[in-house]
């Protein structure tokens, strides 16, 4: 993709970070919830952070970009469409209707698992994760061993947030790691 000029980028990210809102307390008492509906509802910091996920692809062009259900499912396609990439749906388990790989993963209070139809793609297609938050990166690398399972090629993970603080970014090390902005 073309590279955005340094101070179009800072302007870009700026616009972008402007429209996500905090939600303290949600959805538990000392949780600050990232709230991106301000940003989805406003079209052209959608457009923006759209254009700034396109722009920080580096390499070779992914073959399909990888949502996670549900809100890696709004930037995923977008930016599929936007790239000319094909999208695939990592889902909840039982939502998907045909024969699937499962991936477990924990959580802070628990296990949760994700899916993907075994026949998503072809032995070594090129694939981007994309998600809106990363926090933790245990449904990212969930999403990755699914997509190895499947032979593809992992280019990397993109997400809109960051909440670096929880240092996520040092777990995962499997392939390169972008988000638009860092808190």
């Amino acid at each position: 993709m073309t590279a955005m000029m340094n101070e179009d980028r800072d302007a870009a990210v700026a616009q972008v970070e402007g429209l996500i809102r905090d939600i303290p307390d949600f959805p538990k008492p000392g949780i600050i919830f990232k709230d991106i509906t301000p940003l989805l509802g406003d079209a052209a910091g959608f457009r923006t952070a759209v254009d700034l996920l396109a722009d920080s692809i580096e390499g070779p062009m992914p073959d399909y970009i990888v949502g996670t259900e549900s809100r890696g499912f709004i930037f995923g396609a977008a930016l599929a469409y936007h790239i000319g990439a094909g999208f695939i749906p990592v889902r909840k388990p039982g939502k998907l209707p045909s024969d699937v790989y499962a991936c477990e993963y924990k959580l802070e209070y628990g296990t949760d698992a994700l899916e993907v139809h075994r026949d998503a793609l072809s032995q070594g297609a090129r694939t981007l994760i994309v998600d809106d938050l990363l926090a933790t990166g245990g449904t990212a690398r969930a999403t990755g061993d699914l997509l190895r399972r499947l032979g593809a090629e992992m280019l990397g993970y993109s997400f809109v947030i960051e909440l670096s603080f929880l240092n996520a970014r040092e777990h995962m090390i499997d392939a390169p790691v972008n988000a638009i902005v860092r808190v």
